[in-house]
């Protein structure tokens, strides 16, 4: 039996996602938490094969989460269930360590078979994405800036736009200010901005035309 963790802050969610697996065969939840930090509360003492996490929480969000779970618990294996544009943040998901990537827009099909492929050992991203790796085709013209974001600098931006300052990002990357700072200057040049509301409304300017 595969052992699964939710972790989701939408109730609704994580209700519909132990519904759906409450009669499994194969896999049982053994926990539903709302938080990064309450995830890793939860493996430190308890036996977990796959965690199926939302990438956004307002404590410890979801790339720097699989940073902890990658050093402390590598045996456990992580999937993201996202509704954030699998293009931009997949891959840094998957260079961070993730084994996996779904669209919350996807079936409950998809979600188990992710699952399933995950815990055998493979890695599991759309077909769409897959073959955009695979044959490097393009989709948008907002994709070449968020490929060319280091895993970290794809962190910093996030975090920058749900409104943490330079204390808070330190904190939660485990980096010093100076060094968000310098990731900050970094952001700027590749956006050619050069101040922090411009970086922030430029950042959510190509999501958004990802998202058209």
């Amino acid at each position: 039996m595969i052992k699964l963790l939710i972790a989701d802050n939408h109730p609704v969610t994580r209700k519909g996602l132990e519904a759906l697996f409450s009669a499994s065969n194969n896999i049982e939840i053994v926990a539903s938490v709302d938080d990064g930090e309450a995830i890793l509360d939860y493996v430190k003492s308890n036996p977990v094969d796959i965690i199926l996490t939302e990438t956004d929480f307002p404590k410890l969000n979801g790339l720097t989460l699989l940073r902890y779970l990658k050093e402390d618990y590598p045996n456990i294996k992580t999937i993201f269930f996202s509704a954030q544009p699998e293009e931009v943040y997949a891959i840094n998901a998957i260079r961070a360590g993730a084994s996996g990537y779904i669209h919350k827009s996807s079936n409950v099909l998809t979600v188990n078979e992710a699952i399933l492929k995950v815990y055998e050992g493979d890695m599991y991203l759309s077909n769409k994405l897959t073959q955009q790796l695979a044959f490097g085709t393009k989709s948008k013209t907002s994709d070449g800036f968020y490929k060319k974001l280091s895993t970290r600098e794809a962190e910093v931006l996030k975090l920058l736009t749900v409104g943490k300052k330079n204390k808070e990002i330190s904190k939660e990357l485990d980096i010093n200010e100076k060094t968000v700072s310098t990731y900050k200057a970094r952001l700027m040049r590749k956006l050619k901005v050069t101040n922090l509301v411009d970086l922030i409304n430029q950042a959510k300017l190509n999501q958004q035309v990802k998202n058209l």
